[in-house]
């Protein structure tokens, strides 16, 4: 079972420090703040040259804030502020005009200090529930690019319209082997193409759980560890194939930490946006089209349409994958040309998305394996899967669906290759994807892993499977995977 390492407590206190990410004027405005509040309890002698640096301070700080942009993890430390002032500022204007000072008794100033302490400290906690996410470095060999390319299938209705002449057409991101960037060059935005298109995203990707767009506006604001549009790296030949299919509403870069990783190791990781089934797609002549679908409370009829969904989406990956192997073939004029391996290729996906990981490599054995990121096998569980598969999840406990254990084990134990279920301790469902960065960390929500471990230890276990089945890594993987969790082996000869 994977441990936690020597000197992990001070990795959690570290972490949660950084976690805080907050910019310089947050940083000076938070003890500012806390400043004029204490100041009433200081020696006379100190009291008007606390109150006028503190206040000096607040108002650059607010004054930065404005320009840079206020947070709303902000807004209690600058009402803690607000609420103490008028008790900070009028002893001192009351005696530089020679007038008496008057204060509250201690019995009724108390009371009202310690709820403005208590308010403002609510910003640092709301900044640390509520980060800008900062991505791992990877630790591969290479650095890595990112883009986003558009395709449309002249083939393919579009299922989700009424318009018989609409085309299906998915949106891809993806991240590639590149070299070293020039220091200081800038870094990918996080969601989307443009800040704009993040803020849509993430807004889109908050209406979908039910929360205020307001609270995962720090979101938007994050720098991933890729550089857009970055040259492909001139060593490491073909590289091997990685497609990826995001949960339920979730959206290309839901992933992003785990691709960066994937690439870094010398893979490219194509990612796919699925419209009306993805939280948000921005296609590339402005529009934005959002999810429509939903659940409908009836589990007969939801398992329909999940399966309809998942096949929609099991379309979507073999399409791309042509698509990739067309752009391999057209030779320099792209500069992955000639770069793309796609005769190893892997099909991979979260939730929903490991479902359709899971049909695509069925229907389509031009995928050599499979990646299923805690997800529950939706449609057909025929014929059987020729690929070596790797299913990661969560721990089942009693509030796990009863019927996704017994349907994953069938659907491995079916399988004509050896498959394996790895069980991640500490994991919850949106420990495989991003979610930990960026999310209060809430056990029950984002597992108890941490921030900077939790997708290390899923790209770590990815890795470990790719790099034996696709580039046929010296080792027993039966041996190497419980380094990482509890692992059952399916032998297509025999029990688990």
């Amino acid at each position: 079972m994977w441990q936690r390492a020597p000197g992990a407590e001070y990795g959690r206190v570290t972490e949660i420090i950084a976690g805080l990410q907050m910019s310089p004027p947050e940083i000076l405005a938070v003890p500012a703040a806390v400043a004029l509040v204490v100041a009433r309890w200081l020696p006379p002698a100190a009291r008007p040259r606390v109150t006028i640096a503190a206040g000096a301070v607040l108002l650059l700080s607010a004054i930065a804030l404005g320009v840079a942009g206020l947070r709303w993890q902000m807004l209690p430390v600058l009402a803690g502020a607000a609420f103490a002032s008028p008790f900070a500022f009028a002893p001192v204007l009351r005696r530089r005009t020679g007038r008496p000072a008057w204060r509250a008794r201690w019995w009724l100033a108390l009371p009202g200090s310690v709820a403005c302490v208590g308010l403002i400290a609510t910003g640092p906690v709301a900044a640390w529930a509520f980060p800008v996410p900062v991505f791992p470095e990877p630790t591969g060999e290479f650095a890595v690019g990112t883009r986003v390319v558009q395709w449309t299938d002249p083939r393919r209705p579009e299922t989700f319209t009424a318009d018989p002449d609409d085309r299906r057409t998915v949106v891809v991101q993806l991240w590639y082997p590149a070299p070293r960037s020039p220091a200081g060059a800038q870094r990918a935005q996080y969601l989307g193409r443009t800040e704009q298109e993040a803020r849509t995203v993430a807004e889109a990707l908050a209406r979908g759980v039910g929360l205020p767009g307001f609270l995962v506006d720090a979101v938007p604001r994050a720098r991933t560890r890729s550089v857009f549009n970055a040259p492909v790296a001139g060593e490491g030949g073909r590289f091997p194939v990685v497609l990826f299919s995001p949960g339920s509403g979730g959206v290309r870069t839901q992933n992003t930490a785990w691709a960066e990783e994937v690439a870094s190791h010398g893979y490219v990781v194509a990612a796919l946006d699925h419209p009306y089934d993805s939280a948000a797609v921005v296609l590339t002549d402005g529009r934005t089209i959002t999810t429509e679908t939903a659940s409908t409370g009836d589990p007969v009829e939801d398992d329909e349409l999940a399966a309809g969904w998942t096949a929609v989406r099991a379309a979507d990956l073999g399409f791309v994958l042509t698509q990739l192997d067309g752009l391999d073939r057209g030779g320099s004029a792209d500069p992955l040309g000639g770069r793309l391996d796609t005769g190893r290729v892997a099909v991979t996906g979260h939730s929903m998305g490991g479902a359709a990981a899971l049909q695509a490599a069925r229907q389509d054995h031009r995928f050599d394996a499979v990646i299923d990121l805690d997800g529950y096998p939706h449609g057909p569980t025929s014929p059987a899967l020729d690929q070596p598969t790797l299913a990661l999840t969560q721990a089942v406990t009693p509030a796990t669906d009863p019927r996704y254990l017994p349907r994953l084990t069938e659907a491995l134990a079916a399988g004509t290759a050896t498959s394996y279920r790895l069980t991640i301790p500490g994991a919850a469902h949106l420990t495989f994807m991003d979610g930990p960065l960026y999310l209060p960390p809430v056990p029950s929500i984002v597992g108890s892993l941490g921030r900077t471990v939790s997708p290390r230890v899923v790209a770590a276990a990815s890795l470990a499977f790719l790099d034996a089945v696709l580039r046929d890594a010296p080792g027993d993987l039966a041996g190497v995977l419980p380094a990482f969790g509890d692992l059952s082996v399916h032998h297509p000869d025999g029990p688990p």
